[in-house]
């Protein structure tokens, strides 16, 4: 890590500080030599974003799934996390396709029935009018994997995060996978080791998914998801009175309770996840996992770049977006199967 990674008794005394002059909502994602970030293909797997001009060929599509998404949000702050996890839990099941929005029918059954989906993905009605309007503007020119990059990319900005430009021109699949869905997520209770093969496994690095964890800087999660971490309430001090405030909140809910991912600024996109990290104060057992002290032999020191991420939000903000355009390159692998752009993202042509 060539970074110099603070003492961590210093690094939290000047967080605050640092957190007011690092700038924690930018129109656009700069490098440090300020030029605009520009990421080519060729990084995650064949790219499944290349080949399609919206602005030639549906010049207002952007247009429309922006206001579509800043209503949606300024309606429901939650709904910003819940149309970014949709990109994310469709890139990350056989590539970005939209295999994530079709609904179950007879003899076919999709991925919105898998562990990690089911009563948990929510905003499908969102994309449904997003998709109707750009229906009636530019008949099956955008697909519902594009509109799902698009939503997630303006839900982050409508939240204070950065901006990037999003690649267009991906195809929709006729097929989903609802073995690849139980199997490919990452779980909230996964260690730091299996987190990293989850992702490596879709051609993603450590580094992709330390900084894409940080989109856990707005939503909400089931008491279900984070019950492990209530289990070791009085194990450590650091932690403790944030453990029973969420033990007070769980009780008698039966799991459904929900509660802030970002207890600080739940509903704005900013680096305190990190810093909620290097408190003891991160909600799933997969966030706060992050912060432990990386193995030897280590590619990628996970702990250090958590406390990069803390110390400097503009470096957050760099690596989020070009993670989550790397992200957004993860290629069908159906081949054939995905070679349409879908009327309705709930059914196939």
């Amino acid at each position: 890590m060539e970074r110099a990674i603070m003492a961590l008794p210093l690094l939290l005394a000047t967080l605050a500080a640092s957190a007011v002059a690092s700038p924690v909502n930018k129109s656009c994602v700069t490098g440090s030599a300020g030029a605009s970030v520009s990421i080519g293909y060729g990084g995650a797997g064949a790219s499944a974003g290349a080949g399609v001009s919206l602005g030639a060929d549906c010049p207002r599509a952007e247009e429309i799934v922006r206001a579509a998404v800043e209503q949606a949000v300024a309606a429901d702050p939650r709904m910003a996390a819940s149309l970014l996890r949709l990109h994310f839990h469709d890139c990350f099941v056989n590539g970005c396709d939209g295999s994530v929005l079709l609904d179950d029918k007879p003899f076919f059954v999709g991925e919105k029935t898998a562990g990690p989906n089911i009563n948990s993905l929510r905003g499908f009605e969102v994309i449904d009018a997003i998709k109707a309007e750009l229906e009636q503007e530019c008949p099956e020119t955008v697909s519902c994997a594009d509109v799902l990059a698009i939503a997630a990319r303006d839900s982050v900005v409508a939240s204070g995060g950065p901006s990037w430009e999003v690649e267009t021109g991906r195809k929709d699949s006729r097929t989903a996978s609802l073995q690849a869905a139980n199997s490919n997520l990452p779980a909230p209770t996964s260690g730091v080791a299996t987190l990293v093969q989850k992702f490596t496994n879709v051609g993603l690095t450590a580094k992709d998914m330390v900084a894409l964890s940080g989109a856990h800087t707005i939503g909400k999660a089931r008491c279900t998801t984070f019950s492990a971490r209530l289990a070791s309430v009085g194990e450590s001090a650091k932690d403790t009175g944030f453990l029973q405030s969420l033990q007070q909140l769980c009780a008698g809910s039966a799991g459904s309770a929900l509660a802030h991912l970002d207890l600080a600024t739940p509903a704005t996109f900013d680096n305190q996840y990190y810093i909620n990290l290097l408190s003891g104060d991160g909600l799933l057992p997969s966030d706060q996992a992050l912060a432990a002290p990386s193995g030897s032999g280590a590619e990628v020191d996970v702990a250090a770049l958590v406390a990069d991420y803390a110390f400097d939000a503009a470096l957050f903000f760099d690596d989020f977006a070009a993670s989550m355009l790397r992200m957004g390159r993860l290629a069908p692998v159906g081949g054939r199967d995905a070679v349409e752009v879908r009327r309705n993202c709930r059914v196939v042509n």
